[in-house]
């Protein structure tokens, strides 16, 4: 296998694990996550202190005097939402939340071909039609100063609930509840779009009594938190934990029907399952068609309808993951030649819009290096972008706005508009701009390692305080272990034309079970004694839940150097 380089990080120094107050392995993995030694054991407990008050966000109070208002009156409110994963399950939260309050809510989620990302003005003539006189923005709004604008000249307030990077000065609208706000004084400023509209949702029960309402939405929260790849610390880690709970005990019965077509077991739903098999389909009906579809799954009271969709989405997931196959291989031996540049830029008219920032991730992935893939129209191209630690993808193309019609997003994640005559001029400029913003650092793909250990020290407490790290995700990654002079028992080709690998592994008397997954070794290959990379995975046999070894990677063991352990 030994495709990848490996890099073991440092060792903690012993002050760090002396502070710690928890085991020697499990302080190396919080130093390498950044916590502070002082936070190691509140890190690691259930404490709600990380579930800040909804009131320290900036604008809440005129956002919830507003609604209140909107709601004794009898005005119409219409919640618009994004077309991905957060977006559509802050949508359902809010509207739900003004249910209990009274109140139908009429959703609008855009599509993504006709209206893109943002807020669209045909979409707001037609909730005007439609008699909306107040809009509450979910996962959107922050940089629509025009739109907010036309809103206004039409007659209807704005409430932007919000967690994207704002650039320049504010809408001009009822209240902009955005923790990343300058003057914001929330203290953590990282919730998704659709933890955003829970704390607004909080705020608005504040006086109803229903807490245990509230603690139903967390399923939500989790789904779209976990989906938007938002950093898993602080309140956000806090929120999908409990979510997680909660999911594995949803009674919304279009994500148990979700959860059956997907074949997971409900009580058993990891936030690995959201990111790669819950989410994937929900973001799934925008990408190939309109994202109504999630959005009645999530809502949905009909055992029979709930089932049409979950299998609609599961079609469409499929649809999905075959066009972004197809494209990824279009674009990678497009780039063969240029893969060494700053930045990977690729595009054409036969991008889907519904894989583009799909494949800038594939290729960030393979290639460690900022990617933008482009769909081209006849008058205005649309991006799609993505970047690695340390580059902000949202700061290169302020860079380039001077081009661009339209821009937004996060630092590691971000679309953009422009006219298709500016296109050559941008591709130039944002080379130009992306190289600075690379320099010094190193490209090289691969593998980052927690700790090298032996196996023998996976004992059920050791392992037992590892996974009390997760919810794992973005800046808290499944921990990663080196073992060196690892002994294989045993070694079989299985899957699809035998790509994958399922070995048996013994080292100081602990035997293993291990799968290599894309292993592109043939058996043949497999030597006696391997060094390995791998991460600790659960798995079920025969109804049993059983532990191995997820491997990454292994190279040959130099047994003069490791001997058998």
């Amino acid at each position: 296998m030994n495709i990848h380089q490996w890099q073991l990080l440092p060792t903690a120094p012993a002050d760090y694990i002396s502070i710690s107050s928890v085991p020697p392995l499990l302080a190396q993995l919080l130093y390498n996550r950044k916590i502070e030694a002082s936070e190691a054991g509140l890190f690691m407990s259930d404490s709600s202190i990380f579930a800040n008050s909804p009131f320290a966000l900036p604008d809440i109070e005129p956002a919830v005097s507003r609604i209140y208002q909107a709601l004794r009156s009898g005005e119409k409110i219409a919640i618009y939402g994004d077309f991905d994963a957060d977006g559509i399950t802050a949508t359902v939260i809010l509207v739900e939340t003004l249910s209990w309050l009274g109140t139908t809510a009429i959703p609008y989620l855009p599509d993504r071909c006709r209206d893109g990302h943002g807020l669209s003005l045909p979409a707001l003539e037609e909730l005007h039609e439609q008699g909306a006189n107040l809009i509450i923005t979910v996962d959107c709004g922050s940089s629509d100063y025009k739109e907010a604008e036309q809103a206004r000249k039409m007659g209807m307030d704005m409430i932007i609930t919000d967690h994207h990077h704002l650039e320049g000065p504010l809408p001009q609208t009822v209240a902009v509840v955005n923790p990343k706000r300058k003057d914001s004084l929330y203290p953590f400023p990282e919730l998704a779009g659709v933890g955003v509209a829970f704390k607004l949702a909080q705020a608005l029960l504040h006086a109803h009594s229903k807490e245990s309402a509230l603690y139903e939405l967390l399923d939500l929260v989790a789904l779209g938190t976990v989906t938007d790849l938002v950093p898993l610390l602080g309140e956000n880690r806090y929120l999908v934990k409990e979510g997680i709970k909660v999911l594995n005990n949803t009674q919304r019965i279009g994500i148990r029907e979700m959860i059956d077509i997907s074949q997971l077991r409900m009580g058993h739903i990891t936030e690995g399952h959201i990111s790669w098999a819950l989410g994937p389909r929900i973001n799934a009906a925008s990408r190939t068609g309109s994202a109504y579809a999630s959005y009645k799954l999530l809502i949905s009271q009909s055992s029979t309808e709930a089932y049409a969709l979950a299998r609609e989405l599961e079609d469409r997931n499929i649809e999905r993951q075959k066009a972004t196959t197809e494209a990824f291989q279009e674009v990678t031996q497009r780039l063969a030649n240029r893969t060494h540049l700053p930045i990977l830029i690729e595009g054409g008219e036969e991008f889907s819009l519904g894989v583009i920032g799909l494949v800038a991730g594939k290729l960030v992935e393979k290639f460690n290096r900022p990617s933008v893939i482009i769909n081209y129209g006849t008058e205005v191209c649309r991006g799609s972008c993505r970047s690695i630690e340390g580059v902000s993808i949202l700061s290169i193309l302020e860079e380039c706005r001077d081009l661009l019609i339209t821009f937004g997003g996060h630092h590691m994640a971000a679309g953009f508009t422009l006219a298709r005559q500016n296109l050559d001029k941008f591709e130039r400029k944002i080379m130009e701009v992306a190289a600075e913003k690379v320099k010094g650092l190193n490209l090289t793909t691969g593998i980052i390692i927690d700790a090298e250990v032996s196996l023998s020290i996976f004992d059920s407490d050791t392992l037992n305080s590892i996974w009390y790290l997760a919810p794992f995700g973005k800046r808290n990654p499944v921990p990663v272990f080196l073992s060196r002079g690892i002994e294989v028992l045993g070694a079989r080709e299985v899957g699809n034309q035998g790509k994958h690998l399922e070995l048996s592994l013994r080292q100081s008397g602990a035997v293993w079970k291990a799968m290599a997954f894309n292993a592109n070794s043939p058996l043949t290959e497999v030597p006696s004694h391997i060094d390995a990379i791998y991460n600790l995975d659960k798995d079920w046999w025969n109804g049993q839940e059983v532990l191995r070894l997820n491997i990454l990677d292994f190279a040959p063991s130099d047994l003069s150097i490791h001997p058998e352990q």
